[in-house]
């Protein structure tokens, strides 16, 4: 599995909504290969929602695979294995994302934040502050 990373807070002023990208960020997916794109444009997706919907959060960095390695089909991710970092603290995630053909959409999301990863933990999974 190839790991890219966009910078936090240019992901986050990257993506207006659910729906739409902006052109640096498009421009950024698709110099990827298939695989990745879809990989980061859910990741995109998982930081914004996060952020979006729930107030209390303010998500700056998803691991898909810090519990089990995510399930990958042509145009969609599960993960019952994933963490998000919100406020310098790790929490679980589970989530589905389905794009479409081309990556670069996201038609169906869904996640379910799980409970705070005690702080003892992290370096087992390789999480950081």
């Amino acid at each position: 599995m190839r790991v890219i990373f966009f910078s936090v807070i240019g992901l986050l002023t990257l993506v207006n909504s659910a729906y739409a990208l902006d052109s640096r960020l498009r421009a950024g997916l698709l110099k990827l290969d298939p695989q990745t794109r879809l990989e980061q444009r859910c990741d995109a997706e998982v930081l914004d929602r996060i952020s979006r919907d729930n107030h209390g959060y303010q998500a700056d960095r998803v691991v898909a695979y810090t519990f089990a390695k995510p399930v990958m089909k042509k145009n969609a991710i599960k993960t019952r294995g994933a963490a998000f970092r919100s406020k310098g603290q790790w929490y679980h995630l589970d989530y589905k994302c389905q794009t479409a053909p081309d990556h670069m959409k996201v038609v169906k999301f869904h996640y379910k934040i799980g409970s705070e990863i005690p702080k003892d933990e992290w370096s087992k999974y390789n999480l950081y502050p």
